[in-house]
């Protein structure tokens, strides 16, 4: 049987007043997918979250979740969901158990299920030693791995995670993956990420990169690799200009730059760069080579690196006019 489809976007776009923030996007994520949007600050990656998890209404085009339209049928969409949103939402005055009692009640879990999947949930992700103390009194990644049990204690379908380790430690990071990779593991999760952390877009099965409102590559991690077409040459060079104009010539590639580096792809990188060095002209200073990365994917889909800043759906917005101001 072919996958189902537990999120199905079908041109959604999203305006605020002259400025489009998310145009036109259409995807699928199947059951028990881990599915990663990859983008800046203004891309229209949380705008985007919060059209599928109900707090944003679409201005054109239609999404479902779990089967229900994200529009009409909105109370059915958030039984259906977790989120995780980029800023802290907890009660900070109460304590982890009382945070986790009072979502219960708002999603009217009985009593009895609630206390048995709070202790579940403290032990999954290894806070139940902390279960009665002050959430002011957590660290940031304790704060995370909280806000993921409270996401789960209703039983959700999807679980939405928005920058779920923005501003945190690597170390940490890697903490709360691990405790989001097994979450997924014991209960068959379908999970849809946003960041702009390639390590983290990585672990997807299918990566979504979204720029300008727009998704301009979807498919998986080595998918998106493969079709820079081989290895990564990088080079600095006394002359860039002329550099990049000599490899047009000579090579017939199509550099891109960053900084000072000059950066193309080619089959079998390692036979091409004897050939490179005896044959240019331009003085180089120095040479790379490596297997393509997500940046690489990024940089050569969209024309620019990532920008690593925090977002929000208004700030989608804006970080997408001021571009445009800049010519960009």
């Amino acid at each position: 049987m072919p996958p189902t489809h537990v999120i199905e976007v079908e041109s959604l776009s999203k305006r605020f007043d002259s400025i489009t923030a998310v145009d036109s996007i259409s995807f699928s994520v199947d059951e028990g997918e881990l599915f990663a949007f990859l983008g800046p600050n203004g891309a229209g990656k949380t705008t985007t979250i919060n059209m599928l998890c109900t707090l944003l209404r679409p201005t054109a085009g239609r999404a479902t979740v779990n089967g229900f339209d994200v529009v009409t049928q909105r109370s059915a969409v958030r039984r259906s969901i977790g989120l995780v949103f980029q800023d802290p939402t907890l009660d900070e005055h109460l304590t982890a158990e009382q945070n986790l009692r009072f979502h219960a009640y708002a999603y009217r879990i009985p009593r009895a299920i609630t206390e048995q999947r709070i202790v579940e949930l403290l032990d999954l992700v290894e806070l139940s030693d902390r279960r009665r103390s002050s959430v002011r009194t957590f660290s940031g990644g304790m704060k995370r791995r909280l806000e993921i049990a409270r996401g789960l204690l209703h039983r959700p379908r999807v679980l939405f995670l928005d920058e779920p380790t923005l501003g945190l430690d690597p170390q940490t990071r890697r903490h709360i993956w691990e405790h989001i990779l097994r979450l997924r593991s014991q209960h068959g999760l379908t999970i849809f990420l946003t960041t702009h952390y390639m390590d983290e877009a990585e672990i997807a099965g299918r990566i979504g990169i979204i720029d300008d409102g727009r998704i301009i590559a979807l498919d998986t991690p080595d998918r998106l690799k493969d079709q820079l077409g081989g290895d990564v040459i990088s080079i600095e060079a006394r002359d860039r200009d002329l550099a990049i104009a000599e490899l047009r010539r000579r090579f017939n590639v199509d550099p891109l730059t960053e900084e000072n580096r000059i950066t193309f792809s080619v089959p079998h990188g390692d036979r091409f760069l004897p050939r490179l060095l005896r044959s240019m002209e331009s003085q180089v200073v120095s040479v790379g080579l490596r297997r393509p990365t997500l940046e690489d994917v990024f940089l050569h889909v969209t024309g620019h690196a990532i920008r690593n800043e925090q977002s929000d759906p208004l700030s989608d917005a804006r970080a997408f006019m001021s571009r445009h101001r800049r010519g960009r």
